[in-house]
């Protein structure tokens, strides 16, 4: 679904990415870990088309994206969804309005009845209580509850890949847990394809088809737990003792 070949890109004459390669199969999670400032949200701006590579290909869906005019971009964007670091919902909509936001701007011919029972079907694949959560304003439910949300509105259009910009940042235990199990029902459920920016290391080990490690524009381990545990990398032995050394 997603193959990225020999990505470089620099600001300013500091090389951000060092030649990447990367292949996500379709309906797979891929998880992106690495330090603050090491090249991840660049390297996702780049899979969306936000960012045009100085050398190497993006190719999704069998397009190479790195290439394409800003209409032809925008229609490949269509095959997107995002779940932003804070959810980044409207507050001043419900969340049932939320949900319906692009499908009111992108599928005109849906409404009334026919829009609502869609808002009220997505709800449902992530486990929300429409009749209570749905009339309510973003500041009035929980932290999990807004994840879902804006997972909800994120897969509105039926997108064939869903972007997670650090989904779990800030959230208990519990509730991480619950984003976690949302993301595999993304998976399961609708058959999205998933690329995940994280630091936590639990959720990741619990959601990967495929971790990949980033450090200073390079991928420096990739695999599942046991490759991740077993790099020799100094970086990554340190971010994964110190993740251990919590979690004994």
């Amino acid at each position: 679904m997603i193959e990225i070949k020999n990505l470089k890109k620099s600001f300013g004459g500091r090389a951000v990415l060092k030649g990447m390669n990367i292949v996500v199969e379709r309906g797979e999670v891929l998880v992106i870990l690495g330090g603050s400032g090491m090249g991840k949200s660049v390297l996702m701006k780049h899979i969306i088309g936000l960012l045009q590579p100085d050398e190497g290909q993006v190719i999704v869906d069998g397009e190479d994206i790195s290439r394409l005019g800003a209409l032809e971009l925008k229609r490949v964007r269509s095959k997107f969804g995002m779940v932003f670091q804070q959810g980044a919902l409207f507050d001043s909509m419900t969340n049932a309005d939320n949900v319906a936001f692009p499908l009111r701007e992108h599928k005109k011919e849906l409404k009334g009845q026919a829009l609502e029972d869609r808002v009220r079907a997505l709800f449902k694949t992530f486990s929300l209580d429409y009749d209570v959560v749905g009339p309510r304003f973003p500041s009035e439910i929980s932290g999990g509850q807004r994840k879902r949300v804006a997972l909800a509105r994120a897969v509105a259009l039926d997108p064939a890949i869903v972007l997670y910009d650090e989904p779990t940042t800030g959230l208990d235990p519990i509730t991480t847990d619950q984003v976690d199990e949302m993301i595999l029902a993304a998976k399961r459920e609708l058959g999205v394809t998933s690329v995940v920016i994280s630091h936590d290391i639990a959720s990741a080990f619990k959601i990967a088809d495929q971790i990949i490690f980033v450090f200073e524009g390079e991928i420096v381990a990739e695999g599942l737990k046991a490759e991740m545990l077993a790099s020799e990398h100094p970086f990554v032995k340190q971010f994964f003792a110190t993740w251990a050394s919590k979690n004994v």
